[in-house]
């Protein structure tokens, strides 16, 4: 597609757009239970006429923008004293994986010149966020993967024994998104104290809301900066604070390490640069937006959305728990949860909850399959959120459709040839053909794919992790590609 030769109007512009939009996810239905974060049109609304007010404002140069500054230490001083220390510093981003990638890049470097380790590593769980791995790749640091406890929870014990002498940085979850679960934060951090070594919580999806969850009378475990041995925490603010997206925060105990986050260059002809985060030019948009946001909501805004949520969870939980067929893996100290397949009758296989994802899309709700890994197996996320807390009832009656139909649907042969191919790990010589065999056979005809997502998913979960990471790579090349009338 080219530039258009003339300019269009305003009307066709936006027409277009809309129609764009009209394949979307009805995410403001409340049948949407992923992706999404709504606290209501007013607060929508108040966020947008932020954004827009700020768009042209530069987030380079704090010193020509000073509204800039002084909205992002606001915010990063309300986001400090909601988890633990009023004093603590840090920085605004762009969303978790900005958050998650400059921690991992401050330990990198507080490892490199402050202790002299060469070839730094962190120390993660098998529930930590995928942006850990991302950042690890991109910040050529290396990782070392522990397996969860029963509960999916990271074990004291066994991530202390993942530490080395080149490790730069413990990783822990509040909560990790898969399972809504929290790791043993205050155990770990104490022994990363002990033996020096940098404790960083991934708070992104919790962090905001927790306290105030705890407030409420919900069972939260210490998490936050206050916690002997915590040394930096990652809070999304576009996710349970409810501000539009491209908003997270970043946040140190010591003023020293964040040193370790920020970048400058004087060695160059130009301008001077001192970039705290990855972007340079950057929009004020998101910025004033999310202060927008936490002013307009404020404190008792966000404990009633704290009640709403827990009782939503209380009740999600009680009402599957009266479905045969499905349950949930490990009780969630957050509002959501994981849902994995169980036989209906003795002897029977467990429901596919790939088939009960489709089933439930069919009757006019999302929810997020999750593959298996490790000892999770596979199923499906359900994120509550206050725009969907007054459907719960109606899903769980979905619910109680779609899990028997599920049942009655056959599973993929296709998965268990594909299995066998891959029982002894990779064959030598998988590449780009192999990949796009593997496509063909799963159903994924260019770009398009099929209304059904089971076999597809059921293929996935066959092959090892790192054949399903080509295939999905594959899929994106050619996603990207496409062109659609």
């Amino acid at each position: 597609m080219a530039i258009p030769a003339q300019g269009r109007s305003r009307a066709d512009i936006t027409a277009d757009l809309d129609a764009f939009k009209s394949k979307d996810l009805a995410w403001r239905s409340g049948r949407v239970f992923g992706y999404t974060y709504d606290a209501g049109a007013e607060v929508e609304q108040i966020g947008k006429e932020a954004y827009v007010s700020y768009l042209t404002e530069n987030g380079l140069d704090p010193t020509v923008f000073p509204s800039l500054l002084r909205l992002e230490t606001e915010i990063i001083g309300m986001v400090a004293a909601n988890v633990g220390n009023p004093n603590a510093v840090g920085h605004f981003t762009t969303g978790g994986t900005e958050s998650i990638m400059l921690a991992v890049k401050s330990a990198r470097d507080h490892a490199r010149y402050r202790r002299g380790i060469a070839e730094p590593r962190i120390v993660v769980a098998d529930t930590a966020h995928a942006a850990f791995h991302k950042a690890a790749a991109y910040l050529d640091v290396g990782k070392d993967v522990v397996a969860t406890d029963a509960n999916f929870r990271a074990d004291p014990a066994a991530m202390a024994a993942a530490i080395g002498p080149d490790t730069a940085m413990v990783v822990v979850s509040a909560p990790s998104y898969g399972h809504g679960v929290i790791d043993p934060v205050e155990e770990i951090a104490a022994i990363c104290l002990q033996r020096g070594v940098l404790c960083h919580v991934d708070a992104c999806v919790g962090g905001w809301m927790l306290p105030f969850m705890a407030r409420v009378g919900w069972p939260v475990p210490r998490f936050g900066l206050d916690v002997p041995g915590v040394t930096s925490i990652s809070v999304d603010l576009h996710k349970y604070a409810f501000c539009p997206k491209g908003a997270s925060t970043v946040l140190y105990n010591d003023p020293e390490l964040r040193k370790a986050q920020i970048f400058a260059c004087a060695g160059w002809t130009g301008y001077t640069i001192v970039n705290p985060t990855v972007q340079s030019s950057k929009s004020g948009g998101p910025l004033a937006a999310a202060w927008a946001t936490l002013q307009a909501i404020g404190d008792a805004g966000y404990l009633e959305r704290a009640r709403e949520l827990c009782d939503a969870t209380r009740a999600l939980l009680s009402g599957v728990a009266e479905i045969p067929g499905i349950s949930v893996l490990s009780q969630p100290e957050f509002c959501m949860a994981a849902l994995a397949g169980e036989p209906l009758r003795d002897g029977g296989a467990p429901v596919s909850v790939f088939h009960v994802a489709d089933e439930m899309r069919a009757r006019g709700w999302y929810v997020q399959p999750q593959l298996g890994l490790g000892g999770s197996p596979p199923n499906l996320h359900i994120s509550l959120q206050p725009g969907n807390t007054a459907a719960v009832p109606g899903m769980l009656a979905s619910l109680r459709e779609a899990v028997p139909a599920a049942a009655a649907l056959p599973s993929s042969g296709l998965a268990d040839t594909i299995g066998a191919l891959f029982a002894d790990g990779v064959p030598a010589g998988f590449g780009a053909e192999q990949v796009d065999e593997l496509m063909a056979m799963a159903g994924v005809a260019g770009a398009s794919l099929p209304a059904r997502m089971a076999g597809i998913n059921e293929v996935l979960q066959a092959l090892p992790t790192v054949a399903r990471e080509a295939m999905l790579v594959a899929f994106f090349g050619v996603l990207y590609r496409r062109r659609e009338a």
